[in-house]
């Protein structure tokens, strides 16, 4: 039987600041869910320093092994943004001002204070690259092959990823559900392994928690095919019912 194309992705997370703690990242999250809508999986995130040597090796790493690679943060008007050029030296080109993104920013920074040496490093692109709109602050995302560089800022993150919407190349979107049980997922760990090896193509995951002086735990039902996960869910449900506990649909 023909397997189902897997679209992949991965993510590059870029800062100094994620690594010191100083700034949470929300942009995983986002992207994953975004993605998942696509068709595309999210299968590697790497959060690396502010340093030219390891966004190369990562870019270069990661692009290579994915359909599609993201970077975020480093693209902002200060010398220690150097998401750009680093990305540039990982695909051999040069760097250039994109005529469209400075007209973007001349227009956006016209009433305010206008558009200085400093705010126009942000019209900087690998040579070739095309642009991401970026309706939130007026300086743009960049995508240059299967990379697409985007801003740090979630807010702005996500108005990148709404003008990306449709225009890539996905399977079918990975359709998510749940159901929980107050019980120790060691106790039935056969019986989910059992449950995801009777349901090609789904995977199971398993969450446990202690909430209200009691172990649970929520299992998260995955796979492209719908049937396949209602099936699954079915099946599952019986067989914890069976073994004596009692399924909340819906999780806990």
């Amino acid at each position: 039987m023909e397997t189902e194309r897997i679209w992949t992705a991965a993510l590059v997370v870029i800062g100094d600041e994620i690594l010191s703690g100083r700034t949470q990242d929300k942009n995983v999250a986002q992207i994953a869910q975004w993605l998942n809508v696509q068709g595309i999986r999210l299968v590697e995130v790497r959060v690396v320093a502010d340093r030219e040597e390891a966004i190369v090796e990562a870019v270069n790493t990661l692009r290579a092994r994915n359909d599609y690679l993201f970077t975020t943060g480093g693209i902002g008007p200060t010398h220690d943004d150097i998401t750009v050029d680093a990305i540039a030296a990982a695909l051999g080109l040069g760097v250039v001002h994109h005529p469209q993104a400075v007209a973007v920013l001349e227009r956006y920074y016209a009433t305010r204070g206008g558009a200085s040496e400093a705010r126009l490093r942000m019209a900087r692109v690998p040579e070739g690259a095309e642009l991401i709109e970026n309706r939130m602050s007026g300086a743009p995302g960049i995508r240059i092959g299967n990379v697409f560089i985007m801003a740090g800022v979630p807010h702005i993150t996500a108005g990148m990823l709404d003008s990306l919407t449709g225009t890539l190349q996905g399977g079918r979107p990975v359709v998510s559900r749940q159901i929980g049980c107050w019980v120790a997922e060691s106790e039935i760990a056969d019986l989910l392994r059992d449950a995801e090896r009777s349901h090609p193509g789904v995977a199971i995951g398993s969450y446990p928690f202690f909430r209200e002086g009691r172990t649970g735990a929520n299992f998260v039902i995955r796979s492209p095919d719908e049937a396949a996960v209602d099936a699954c869910i079915a099946d599952l449900t019986t067989a914890l019912e069976e073994a004596g506990h009692k399924v909340f649909a819906a999780g806990i």
